[in-house]
Formats: C-alpha cells, structure tokens, sequence
C-alpha cells in the first residue's frame, strides 16, 4: 500500500476513533466507510472490520499500518 494512501487511512482512523469511544456496534464500521469514501480511499470490508475492531478495543490511538500490515 501506497504512503498516500496509508496516510489517509490513517487520517480517517484518526477522525473517526476521536469521537466513536462508547459508539454503538456498527456505528464505527458506517463512520469508517463514510470517511474512506470522502477520502476517496478504498478499501475491502475486511480490513475496514478489522480496523473498526482494533478501534472499538483499543480506545486510543490506533495505526492503521499496524493494523492492515
């Protein structure tokens, strides 16, 4: 994956986690999509559940690199 695009992931994970601790499930994965799709990012259902997931446990700052490999 392109740093361009990793840098952008990483922004909209970045928007995203800031204001979704306590969402309700599925709320996170919605908002990830929406913010992808602004960000002209895409990216399979995969890996947008496993960085919703990471979001929801983790309660912080998540890296998306870290988290899609």
């Amino acid at each position: 994956m392109n740093n361009d695009k990793m840098e952008a992931i990483q922004a909209v994970v970045e928007r995203v986690s800031s204001y979704q601790d306590g969402a309700t499930e599925g709320t996170v994965e919605d908002e990830l999509r929406n913010g992808f799709v602004e960000a002209g990012v895409e990216l399979d259902e995969a890996d947008i559940r496993r960085l919703a997931e990471a979001i929801e446990n983790e309660h912080g700052s998540v890296s998306a690199e870290n988290v899609l490999g």
